[in-house]
């Protein structure tokens, strides 16, 4: 291969232009280095050095076939500024989902990009997008999507089964807000089921925080005849700050929902003991419901939470 265009390649790890080689070398270069097997075109003007090949698939394109920062870097070389990586591969560069080696690379541009669907690639175009805040930031040196919007926007292309898992985590890590979310949803007025994409959104902003709060706040809490709760009411505790699942703050009593995985081991277990007491100082019962009590007897969960709530309503003697 022609010194120039390994040096380039050196210097940009692994990932050229036709327009950075122009600069440095003849056309000819180019031929040259491909007709050799040491130079392979990943996308229209932008290269790849043939050495990380990692698949070798000829039938896969050539985009896919090279490990995944290749492949975004090669994307975004050829959105030549213009794009950020969105939808499932934003998710990926969060961290929230990683992206198997079979998806395809996302990329947002904006309108009148002149740029297309490429093997391997997927581009939308946006009207009005712009590649700088608060549309897109930059994560681990990549322009990538904000996250309520990829979450949006990845919302149709997920498994069903995966979809609210996602926007709960984000939520409880704090990397977004349930607003948040809500005004990225605004922003796609059409897309397949956004029906439940709302209930999930609606469910979130009322402070349930886990598949099992939700599937308790739609089927026992909320229903005629029990009182309102506070979700994910703030309480300091000396220097301590701790969230409550659903606090009734007259009877101070504090609604915990042990999901079937979340508390399972001894450790976990520990930390809720230890959690309880604590709020024990500040005159908080804490009540427990396990998820197989949960979902199979809502209408004792009822009777008993009741029942607590009157005892702790009633004036002491």
């Amino acid at each position: 291969m022609d010194a120039r265009i390994q040096s380039l390649l050196v210097r940009s790890d692994g990932l050229v232009t036709r327009r950075d080689v122009l600069r440095a070398a003849p056309a000819w270069a180019i031929q040259t280095a491909r007709r050799a097997n040491r130079l392979i075109r990943l996308l229209p003007g932008v290269y790849g050095d043939a050495a990380l090949i990692r698949d070798a698939n000829a039938d896969l394109p050539m985009l896919a076939r090279v490990e995944q920062d290749l492949a975004r870097r090669a994307a975004l070389a050829y959105a030549d500024g213009r794009g950020a990586l969105s939808r499932l591969t934003a998710l990926d560069v969060w961290g929230l989902r990683r992206q198997p080696p079979g998806e395809p690379v996302y990329l947002d541009l904006p309108h009148g990009s002149g740029l297309r669907d490429r093997p391997h690639l997927l581009v939308r175009r946006r009207s009005g997008f712009v590649v700088a805040p608060p549309q897109v930031v930059t994560r681990g040196g990549l322009p990538v999507t904000r996250l309520d919007r990829a979450l949006v926007d990845s919302w149709p292309l997920l498994p069903p089964i995966d979809r609210s898992s996602l926007l709960i985590r984000a939520v409880n890590d704090r990397l977004t807000t349930p607003e948040r979310l809500a005004a990225a949803s605004a922003e796609v007025p059409r897309m397949p089921d956004r029906g439940a994409l709302c209930g999930l959104l609606d469910r979130l902003a009322a402070g349930c925080r886990s598949p099992l709060e939700i599937w308790g706040h739609d089927h026992v809490f909320t229903v005629p005849g029990m009182p309102r709760f506070t979700r994910q009411a703030r309480v300091r505790v000396g220097a301590r700050t701790i969230y409550l699942d659903m606090f009734a703050e007259a009877e101070r009593v504090n609604i915990e929902l042990d999901g079937t995985t979340s508390h399972g081991d001894s450790a976990a277990r520990e930390i809720d003991l230890r959690r309880d007491a604590l709020l024990a100082t500040v005159g908080i019962l804490v009540v427990r419901f396990s998820h197989r009590r949960l979902t199979a007897d809502p209408v004792q969960i009822r009777q008993e939470t009741l029942a607590i709530l009157a005892s702790r309503a009633r004036p002491t003697q």
